[in-house]
């Protein structure tokens, strides 16, 4: 009896210890899920708020503030001699002409301090702007016209923010205050933001010649990389044979994958631009060093993808009686088509954002012309990004933001055309 009684006991101690053992079990997974969502949350609430900053700080920059003037296009500054020249028209001194409707504006205006001062409230694109607008219509030449000239960052920046974040103090306060009274200062949409290039004046400085830089990049890089890395994953996977060299070439292509990029910028300033004595800042080379970063990327998802076809398409081709060349194009390269394609594409995004291998070969140089070629001087979307942001200007911190925001909007888009491929082209088995 007393035996009985023992085993009763111990069997329920063993199902207490036990019972207590999955409450225990419990109590970590919900443990280990609260932590796993918290986690989700805390990244999404640090990805919030770094977004909410950048589009904060950099909404602002896709309007520009514009000054209304009357401009008189005094024929005796631009056209002395009559003969309607384009040449003599394009070259003349319409700075004058903006001098002299500020002048008329401010007749009070009479020391030179005090006239620079009020110089300064018009940017020099206002030159630009008049100059286009007497080469299309000659015919304008000695009228009166009110215009829209751009305002100088100054005031841009104190219209749209307000006084702490503007320089303008004193009389230019006075003058901008005036001009605010009868309407002639408003914002429209910033065009020069993505039809123009880089200026030293940040009202004027634009995303466009990095836009087509980064373009020339991205073809060049995407034109090499693709053909070579689909071959060599190709060749690595269905060809090779396995002995101790391709092990070799398989570990060092995972290492490749892993290097810092700032090495491949000194490879391609050691080979490409030393060595080949290629043009520095030019898209070719940069395109060349990016194609260095993203192969290894591209042969590791390509051989993923090659590797995800059932062995048994293999075996049904082959056993149908075609070759093994045959099998390989015909048949399993057109299903792994789809990983190898959105591998593809997240190594050209992983290269669209790269700016450390790009400043090695030079293209962090100032650039102002709209790159025609691959071998003209360039730069691109996220060298630019960094020369803004270490400009002391508030309208270069807000345009900064704003070309983050550009550089991000190509990346989600590339990221969502490879989900787009993968899902429309995948095959389930």
């Amino acid at each position: 009896m007393s035996d009985r009684i023992k085993a009763t006991v111990k069997r329920r101690q063993v199902r207490e210890a036990i019972e207590q053992s999955l409450i225990r079990r419990r109590k970590r997974n919900r443990r280990f899920r609260m932590l796993g969502l918290g986690a989700v949350i805390l990244g999404m609430l640090f990805l919030g708020i770094m977004f909410s900053s950048i589009i904060s700080k950099g909404y602002s920059a896709f309007a520009l503030t514009d000054i209304q003037l009357e401009i008189y296009f005094d024929p005796e500054v631009i056209d002395p001699q009559g003969g309607r020249n384009p040449d003599v028209l394009a070259s003349a001194a319409y700075g004058k002409l903006v001098k002299a409707a500020l002048r008329k504006e401010y007749p009070e205006v009479k020391k030179r301090k005090e006239k620079r001062k009020l110089y300064r409230l018009v940017s020099t694109g206002a030159i630009q702007q008049l100059r286009d607008l007497v080469l299309s219509d000659p015919a304008i030449i000695g009228s009166r016209k009110k215009l829209w000239l751009i305002a100088d960052d100054d005031v841009d920046q104190y219209y749209k923010h307000g006084e702490n974040q503007s320089r303008l103090k004193g009389q230019q306060l006075a003058w901008v205050a005036q001009l605010r009274a009868k309407d002639a200062l408003k914002t429209s949409f910033n065009t020069n933001f993505f039809t123009a290039g880089d200026s030293r004046e940040p009202e004027l400085a634009g995303i466009r010649g990095a836009v087509v830089g980064s373009f020339f990049v991205i073809m060049i890089t995407l034109g090499l990389s693709l053909p070579l890395g689909v071959a060599a994953a190709i060749y690595l996977e269905e060809f090779s044979p396995r002995n101790h060299w391709t092990d070799f070439v398989e570990i060092n292509i995972n290492n490749l994958a892993a290097v810092p990029s700032i090495v491949f910028g000194l490879l391609g300033l050691a080979v490409y631009i030393n060595f080949f004595e290629l043009p520095r800042s030019a898209p070719l080379v940069g395109g060349l060093v990016l194609t260095l970063m993203t192969l290894p990327t591209i042969i590791i998802a390509s051989r993923a993808a090659l590797k995800s076809v059932p062995p048994s398409i293999r075996e049904a081709a082959l056993g149908m009686g075609a070759s093994k060349m045959q099998m390989v194009f015909h048949h399993v390269l057109p299903l792994a088509m789809p990983g190898m394609l959105t591998g593809t594409i997240i190594g050209l995004a992983q290269a669209l954002g790269e700016t450390a291998p790009l400043l090695m070969i030079g293209m962090v140089a100032f650039i102002v012309d709209i790159p025609g070629s691959i071998l003209d001087p360039a730069t691109v979307l996220p060298v630019q990004i960094y020369l803004w942001a270490d400009s002391p200007e508030r309208a270069f911190t807000e345009r900064t933001s704003a070309a983050i925001l550009v550089l991000l909007a190509f990346l989600v888009l590339m990221n969502l055309v490879a989900i787009w491929l993968r899902r429309k082209f995948e095959k389930r088995w």
